[in-house]
């Protein structure tokens, strides 16, 4: 069972989110919260393995409580789930720590497979979301098959440790072929990858 708690300002919308998980397969909702301060407050006695984070909300907003929550939990994966497209949210909460940002126009059974997928480490956005996290971004160059393995296992959620274990590689050899992989695609970071991977079929 994954243990959500639920963050989000508007009662209707928070308790709508709260009765649909409730009914979905493998989740326990295990809290809610109104703010980011209360979030901060309350979360860590939840233990909850997901948090879902709305972004714009009086006291503490979603950001800040994402940065707090990811040092005082940091096993634990926080995704944003929100009304608010808007690029300078997406880079903010993806600095803070988020595993991805969504918006609330999910069906039910989609918001649960979310639910699961953040628990596993799979980076996730909202499509129109993800078109923006790419633009601009430089032709790629071509991967050799193991930079195309490594790229995959790090949009599944693998750590580097996770990945060498797997390959039968070295940490160090782990990191030298994510380098590489950054730079012939030109992306910025693990985020980028697993996105770059997510969109080209990879998975």
């Amino acid at each position: 069972m994954v243990r959500v708690f639920v963050v989000d300002d508007q009662e209707l919308v928070r308790e709508g989110i709260v009765a649909l998980l409730g009914l979905q397969d493998g989740i326990v909702v295990a809290g809610a919260a109104g703010d980011g301060g209360e979030a901060v407050a309350k979360a860590p006695d939840a233990r909850p393995d997901v948090i879902l984070m709305d972004v714009r909300m009086p006291e503490m907003d979603g950001v800040a409580a994402t940065e707090v929550l990811g040092r005082r939990l940091p096993g634990v994966k926080i995704l944003m789930l929100t009304t608010f497209d808007d690029d300078e949210y997406v880079t903010r909460a993806l600095r803070a720590g988020a595993v991805g940002y969504l918006l609330k126009n999910l069906p039910a059974a989609d918001l649960a497979r979310a639910v699961h997928l953040a628990h596993a480490g799979v980076t996730q956005f909202d499509a129109s979301v993800a078109a923006r996290v790419l633009a601009g971004q430089p032709a790629p160059g071509p991967l050799t098959p193991r930079e195309t393995e490594v790229l995959r296992q790090i949009a599944a959620g693998a750590s580097n440790k996770e990945i060498a274990a797997r390959l039968y590689l070295s940490e160090g050899t782990v990191k030298n072929h994510i380098s590489r992989i950054l730079t012939r695609l030109g992306l910025r970071d693990r985020t980028q990858a697993a996105l770059y991977a997510r969109d080209n079929g990879l998975l």
